[in-house]
């Protein structure tokens, strides 16, 4: 039996991809969401061919109906779900006078409405088993504001304020929250940014000094793992080097 069924979306790369690998070779069943199929079925044929359990589905977070497609792959193929981990997002920075609208719309729509999506399709399942866990990726963009990641930062801020105020609802102490805050990461988040010189700039910084995805990872993997009773509401990792 699995020690954890976990559903991971943005889970065809960086965060998701090493949370996936992490979390199988711990002994979890992971099931995989992302919009990149490709790159999920041969995630998941390597997690198999190591003796994990895996399963994959195309989600697009923008997509109710994708999320409740995930929750019920996790249910019908493994009869549970303990964690929902929220991983997809894209970074459209840029300073707030380029009036960027469509990227703004972009990021609210993956970065807060996608993670909202997740919480409507999970919540009434880890209601019917009183027990669940919503891991969400945040990041450092929303701990220390700075220029060209205003509206970036705001989406992750908002995202942490929806778990916070979900957490403080459930009372029963059945649910556990944790938003997890990455600095520089070496992941293809910087494929989202339009501006080119800001790309390359995010680029320069990943190379030169960011965490390889799998120590996150491992940060997620240590807040599932707790007992029942422990919540690890916040984690801020980040490379040290990072001001």
């Amino acid at each position: 039996m699995a020690q954890h069924v976990v559903a991971i979306t943005g889970a065809s790369s960086g965060i998701g991809e090493a949370t996936a690998r992490e979390l199988a070779g711990r002994g979890s069943a992971v099931v995989l969401g992302a919009r990149r199929t490709d790159r999920l079925e041969k995630l998941a044929n390597e997690i198999r061919a190591a003796g994990g359990q895996a399963a994959t589905l195309a989600v697009d977070v923008t997509a109710r109906a994708d999320l409740d497609a995930l929750v019920t792959l996790a249910v019908t193929e493994f009869g549970r779900l303990d964690v929902l981990v929220g991983n997809a997002g894209i970074s459209k920075i840029g300073p707030v006078a380029d009036l960027d609208v469509d990227g703004w719309q972009a990021m609210i729509d993956v970065n807060v409405r996608g993670v909202l999506h997740g919480i409507a399709a999970a919540l009434p399942v880890f209601e019917r088993r009183r027990r669940g866990h919503f891991v969400t990726t945040v990041s450092t963009a929303g701990l220390k504001i700075t220029p060209t990641m205003a509206v970036y930062g705001a989406t992750k801020n908002a995202v942490r304020t929806i778990l916070e105020g979900l957490r403080q609802e459930s009372t029963e102490g059945w649910l556990r929250t944790t938003s997890v805050s990455p600095g520089y990461v070496r992941t293809e988040l910087a494929d989202s940014i339009d501006d080119p010189g800001l790309r390359e700039q995010i680029r320069t910084n990943m190379d030169r000094f960011a965490l390889d995805p799998a120590a996150v990872a491992r940060a997620i993997a240590f807040a599932i793992e707790q007992p029942t009773d422990v919540e690890i509401g916040d984690i801020t990792i980040r490379p040290a080097s990072q001001d």
